[in-house]
């Protein structure tokens, strides 16, 4: 009996760093649906772009160099030097902030008051581009990135240090790395938003749009800002989840995790993707170890859609979302 409620502690520590990682995600869905009720299918993507970006600043990769070598019939692909981490992450924002400049002038500016489900299907072929882009500009291959997070088992909690009845469990330097970015991230997003001039602008545009026009408000800076927000958000994400398993395609699938954490926590709210990560995280982990064995295993793969659909039934706001009553 202790062996296993060790093991289920373990599982649960587990799960809450699954569930900061989800959550990380998850934030840049609730800044662009926040500020302008987007649904963001490219948010994944994003984070894909940007840890591709990352890491072909890094190593000096030559940008689009298999479409020039075709056409030029060359062989360059570096440059020959390597960039410091802190330098390319720096040089990455500043793409991610040109890239948010694009997105809003050439696509998101011409389609201000079309409807929400045409809003949506803009951002899935922004999502589909943006990966293409990234295949040509860096090329398909499976990509190591550090930069310089602390990896493998902590020195401090391992089994040969914490113990509890005699058997002990480890856990990750990186999720505990990835719980304090993620805590820092959403406290700077709180004091960004309630604090600054920008970050009431924002609050005011999500609340009313003519509204905010009307005091002087200028709705593409804004909307710049927040996808540029989002955009600083999916690089951080693009970092963890990149250091923790390779930069690769299936990165930008883990939009769709957060999907259900976005049900659980509220589409509007900051906290509420903190808070809907963790339950996602702990639950599915839990429901691994109790149920997992009992129907073949496999759980994980849709325990959170099933909780979320649960969510969609019986509240579909969301812990923290708003409820949203349309008078017709």
């Amino acid at each position: 009996m202790p062996e296993q409620l060790v093991f289920a502690m373990e599982v649960t520590l587990n799960g809450l760093m699954a569930g900061v990682l989800y959550a990380l995600v998850a934030l840049g869905f609730v800044l662009i649906y926040k500020a302008s009720g987007i649904f963001n299918y490219a948010q994944g993507v994003l984070a894909l772009f940007a840890a591709m970006t990352l890491v072909g600043i890094m190593q000096g990769q030559v940008p689009f160099s298999h479409l020039i070598n075709a056409v030029f019939g060359g062989h360059v692909t570096h440059f020959g030097w390597n960039v410091p981490g802190v330098v390319a992450i720096a040089l990455t924002v500043a793409v991610m902030v040109l890239l948010a400049w694009l997105v809003q002038v050439l696509v998101m500016k011409h389609l201000v008051g079309q409807e929400p489900i045409i809003l949506f299907m803009a951002t899935i072929g922004l999502a589909y581009f943006l990966e293409g882009v990234a295949d040509l500009m860096w090329g398909s291959e499976i990509k190591t990135l550090d930069v310089g997070l602390p990896q493998g088992i902590n020195l401090w909690i391992d089994e040969t240090t914490f113990n509890i009845f005699g058997y002990g469990f480890f856990i990750d330097n990186l999720d505990i790395v990835a719980t304090v970015i993620a805590a820092l991230l959403v406290a700077g997003l709180v004091a960004f938003s309630q604090y600054t001039k920008q970050g009431r602008a924002m609050r005011a545009v999500a609340d009313d749009h003519q509204a905010a026009l009307s005091v002087g408000i200028s709705l593409n800076f804004i909307w710049v800002l927040v996808w540029s927000v989002a955009g600083f958000v999916a690089l951080v994400a693009g970092i963890v989840w990149g250091t923790k398993s390779g930069v690769q395609f299936s990165l930008s699938l883990i939009a769709l995790k957060a999907l259900p954490v976005l049900m659980l926590g509220g589409f509007t709210s900051i906290p509420g993707a903190i808070v809907g990560g963790l339950i996602i995280g702990v639950g599915e982990k839990l429901f691994e170890f109790a149920v997992g064995p009992l129907v073949g295993g496999a759980t994980e793969n849709w325990f959170a859609y099933v909780l979320a659909l649960l969510f969609l039934v019986f509240r579909p706001q969301g812990l923290f979302g708003e409820k949203i009553i349309e008078r017709v």
